[in-house]
């Protein structure tokens, strides 16, 4: 019975005053799913002062890139093969313009991915029956592809040594690495992939700026605990003041408004915007950013409150009171081995 009629979806994380609490994570190659899906995510977060996440193995060029979405993008690095080579893309976003840099560690190997197998989906790619067959019942796509370029990874470039190797080994993004990384970025440092309390607080004590909870949307390890069930003891680990971000099975504004409650200071989306770019392209994008912040807005009327920080645990039933329960607590003090 509250007054909610005047409410403000916008949100301040490190430092910067988005107009939305969520933004666009990072993906790699996302031409696939539409031609022109990086410029449009980048002009669109610009136009929408949101962030959006460049994938080390994006379909795009870091510098393509910050030339559409401007300050508002950010880059997400991949450690392969090579720590040298990885510190090269490191460079080119400083020199580019890049103010935040995201480490992603949740991947040190990557899976045996079994759909992919199935799809005959392989980098580089090759053609066989099935997708020959697949291209003609999507000409729209096809004839798109076509005229705008066959995706890659743009970041690497085999002719100079920099090939992608989907499969590489990625268990560079260790400490030492974190370590070397922090001393030369000085720009904002957010560390991708936590899952683990105890990895929080190191992330933070090795001078991160930001922890980013994540389990890869859930398509590595079968059996990793749910992000979203991560959030509560995570934020007992870290206090109520440190900077998180999360993402991973989030479909809805209320699920944005789930993760907020349960600790959560900004939400990231993934597949969402993908399937909304596979679908209809920019207008697509548009249409599924304005259904979200709708919703969140509908939420937070229901919910009795107008602004994002408003939104914590007293928005759970039952109500979460100093967030953690004493379990959660005890699991973030490393007491019992419940979430290692």
């Amino acid at each position: 019975m509250l007054n909610t009629e005047k409410r403000s979806l916008c949100t301040d994380i490190l430092g910067e005053r988005f107009d939305v609490p969520f933004g666009i994570a990072p993906m790699g190659m996302c031409a696939l799913s539409c031609p022109q899906a990086d410029r449009f995510m980048g002009s669109t977060a610009q136009r929408r002062n949101m962030p959006v996440c460049l994938s080390s193995a994006a379909s795009s060029s870091i510098e393509d890139m910050f030339g559409w979405g401007g300050k508002n993008t950010w880059f997400q690095l991949y450690v392969g093969e090579s720590v040298d080579q990885s510190l090269t893309l490191v460079e080119r976003a400083r020199e580019t313009g890049y103010e935040t840099l995201i480490l992603t560690v949740d991947v040190p190997q990557v899976s045996r991915r079994t759909r992919d197998l199935r799809n005959g989906f392989v980098m580089p790619f090759s053609l066989g029956p099935r997708q020959i067959v697949d291209l003609a019942l999507h000409p729209r796509w096809s004839i798109g592809t076509l005229v705008n370029g066959i995706p890659r990874p743009r970041n690497f470039d085999a002719t100079r040594g920099h090939s992608f190797n989907r499969h590489a080994s990625r268990a560079g993004a260790n400490w030492s690495f974190l370590d070397r990384l922090r001393k030369l970025w000085t720009g904002k440092l957010i560390v991708k992939g936590i899952t683990s309390p105890t990895d929080a607080r190191d992330v933070r004590s090795a001078g991160a700026d930001a922890v980013y909870v994540s389990n890869h949307g859930g398509r590595q390890l079968d059996s990793v605990p749910a992000s979203v069930d991560l959030l509560p003891p995570i934020r007992a680990a870290l206090g109520p003041s440190f900077p998180l971000i999360f993402d991973s099975g989030v479909r809805s504004g209320e699920d944005v408004l789930k993760a907020l409650a349960l600790g959560a200071d900004f939400v990231m989306l993934g597949r969402p915007f993908l399937h909304a770019l596979g679908a209809d392209g920019e207008a697509g994008l548009n249409a599924m950013i304005d259904v979200i912040s709708e919703d969140i807005s509908i939420g937070m009327a229901q919910l009795g409150v107008t602004s994002i920080d408003e939104i914590d645990e007293r928005c759970l039933w039952p109500e979460r009171r100093g967030m953690a329960s004493t379990d959660e607590v005890a699991t973030a003090l490393g007491l019992t081995a419940h979430w290692r």
